[in-house]
């Protein structure tokens, strides 16, 4: 086990009031936010309660700014890069819903792709006669660079790759996406909501031209926030799909003039304080380094898996040549809304995928449902141990 952050782990779980009350190992799903993300989000909220929400929000308006810079920092990107959405799926939407297709044109998707993913580019086939073709995994069980080429070699308008997926602990190949992409001039677009705060997501050496994440997760934000990062020939190519007084100016009667940044694809009303404390988040996860996390991550992802394989009758399920912290799995003869519900019954959050979440992955495998535990930097070994017992007297 890397030991980086063991020197902090005390202090990283005291800033965590969760781990007091729950072994939470459901972190791809909604992380623990930490206390001064609550202290944040909770004292603006007291804020606008004491003096008006309009009056609380012009009175941190720098912070506001401040955020923008937190979550371009992060990601590698220009602060005017950078949409502050409710969600990662209404990023994603926003994206390609304002993508100029046209009747024929091809989207690449992969096996990982997420179910609001695939409805939204199913609902655009039925609109706009786009077609969907999926690429496949390879060996490892991660999209196939070499079939990505032939599909993108007979012409492509979009690539759509979900980095890391809810059914699988993969870590899909995104730089490597990336470089095909460029090589043959395809719009890329990368959704990222459960690898942005699990492991380092640089834009500029992904070379993605869309990515959508999420606060909830691993950014250990508040729900309902979600970021947007679009590139410049995105912010060219793409059209919102909708716009209000704050995505544009109406400058005559019968005309506007949309915002020269990234934030023509936001709206004007929102949470101010869930916007504050994505900010802090941001910053928070920042200082630690993704790459310092990243490493607890994937060690503690990994001892979990070893020692859930030694269970008899529970398989591992995940897939990949590289794996991150998702580790999923069944037990012989248990339901896994069984196994779920047993294991939160005692206090360990986890969570079940069903095959109508990931129907391209867990269904070519012929998997109805999977046990998901996701593990993050502030939880210990004796909590895996706690998870790996209850699996234990289950199975």
């Amino acid at each position: 086990m890397p030991d980086d952050l063991l020197p902090d782990l005390d202090r990283l779980r005291a800033d965590t009031p969760g781990t007091e009350t729950v072994v939470h190992l459901n972190n791809a799903g909604s992380a623990l936010p930490t206390r001064q993300v609550l202290d944040t989000v909770v004292g603006h909220l007291r804020r606008e309660a004491e003096i008006g929400g309009y009056e609380a929000q012009w009175e941190v308006a720098d912070e506001i700014e401040a955020v923008y810079a937190a979550v371009a920092a992060l990601l590698g990107a220009e602060t005017r890069q950078v949409a502050l959405t409710d969600s990662a799926t209404r990023s994603w939407d926003l994206a390609v819903y304002g993508y100029p297709f046209e009747p024929g044109d091809r989207v690449l998707v992969s096996r990982q792709e997420y179910a609001s993913n695939a409805i939204s580019l199913l609902h655009l086939r039925d609109r706009l006669g786009v077609e969907v073709v999926l690429v496949e995994d390879d060996d490892h069980g991660q999209v196939s660079l070499d079939a990505l080429e032939r599909e993108l070699r007979r012409g492509a308008a979009m690539v759509s790759l979900v980095h890391v997926p809810t059914s699988n602990g993969v870590v899909n190949p995104a730089e490597a996406v990336g470089a095909q992409c460029r090589e043959h001039d395809v719009f890329y677009v990368l959704d990222a909501c459960q690898s942005v705060g699990q492991l380092p997501v640089d834009v500029t050496r992904i070379g993605c031209d869309v990515l959508a994440a999420t606060g909830r997760k691993y950014l250990r934000a508040p729900r309902g926030t979600g970021l947007l990062h679009l590139s410049d020939r995105a912010m060219e190519r793409l059209s919102p799909p909708f716009l209000d007084l704050h995505a544009a100016t109406w400058v005559a009667d019968d005309a506007y003039e949309l915002r020269e940044d990234a934030r023509r694809f936001e709206t004007w009303e929102r949470s101010t304080a869930g916007v504050l404390g994505l900010g802090v988040a941001s910053r928070y996860l920042t200082d630690l380094g993704p790459e310092r996390t990243w490493d607890r991550v994937r060690a503690l992802a990994a001892a979990l898996r070893e020692r859930l394989a030694e269970v008899p009758g529970v398989v591992v399920r995940d897939r990949g040549e590289v794996l991150g912290g998702i580790v999923t799995f069944t037990v012989q003869g248990r339901a896994a809304t069984e196994v779920g519900g047993t294991l939160r019954g005692q206090g360990i959050n986890t969570s079940v995928t069903s095959a109508t979440s990931a129907r391209l992955d867990l269904g070519a495998r012929g998997l109805a449902e999977v046990v998901r535990a996701s593990v993050h930097y502030y939880n210990t070994e004796t909590e895996l141990d706690t998870l790996v017992a209850a699996v234990r007297r289950l199975a």
